[in-house]
């Protein structure tokens, strides 16, 4: 019996590997809101009932690819970071590493990079199992920003003092993520995924074009500056 049971598992496993290789190739081709369970069944040359039976929904085949996603870069992210250790490893070089690891993957999976990080779908709603996997390069981004502190490394964020609505959001980020981080730098730290982001997604959709060419150097660049608006301190001759 567990012979037949580990067979099944085994096929179902694949099976639902096949879907989602082929929704990713209606991603590529017709984007997430044209993305159909009964065109990828008809490719896959199964009956749409069949299909049903590992995706209910589009909306569920969606946030299947959803989290593969965000663990892919995520993923991509924590190799980065765990790679960039060691007593003489330098925070703003861990910062840009990670950085990069996120960049490098989304040039490489534009559609994927597009289905989380684009314009939203229509009519979907992303449900809580998506959240853990969003966080983790941003986790990632924190780490570096932790150690830098307790290294000593990291200084006064650049920028205003916090306005008070401020404040309270970071305040609430520093209890649930890092507590150990001043509330300035936790602020200061959302602003800055936000904008290692947007660098991304101006590369990836297409803004760079006749603006930037040397685009790999270019992030590097605007990702120290990032680092450094948030406090990393750089050290004499870096």
């Amino acid at each position: 019996m567990s012979v037949i049971r580990g067979a099944r598992e085994r096929a179902r496993v694949e099976v639902t590997a096949a879907i989602k290789d082929e929704a990713r190739k209606q991603l590529a081709a017709e984007g997430a809101a044209r993305l159909s369970l009964r065109a990828v069944a008809r490719e896959l040359g199964m009956v749409s009932s069949a299909l049903y039976r590992y995706f209910p929904s589009r909306d569920d085949l969606l946030t299947a690819l959803i989290v593969d996603a965000y663990d892919a870069i995520g993923a991509t992210a924590e190799a980065a970071l765990a790679a960039a250790v060691g007593d003489q490893a330098d925070p703003l070089d861990r910062w840009i590493a990670v950085c990069r690891a996120a960049r490098d993957w989304a040039v490489a999976h534009p559609h994927e990079y597009a289905l989380i990080y684009g314009s939203p779908v229509p009519g979907y709603s992303a449900p809580p199992d998506t959240i853990a996997p969003a966080a983790r390069v941003a986790l990632a981004l924190t780490e570096v920003i932790r150690d830098a502190h307790r290294a000593g490394r990291l200084g006064e964020p650049q920028g205003r003092p916090l306005a008070t609505p401020v404040r309270a959001d970071a305040g609430r980020l520093a209890a649930d993520l890092a507590p150990d981080l001043p509330i300035p730098v936790i602020a200061a730290l959302v602003g800055g995924w936000a904008q290692v982001f947007g660098i991304i997604s101006f590369e990836v959709f297409g803004q760079f074009n006749n603006v930037v060419e040397a685009r790999s150097a270019f992030f590097d660049q605007a990702a120290a500056a990032v680092a450094t608006q948030i406090g990393l301190r750089v050290l004499p001759g870096e």
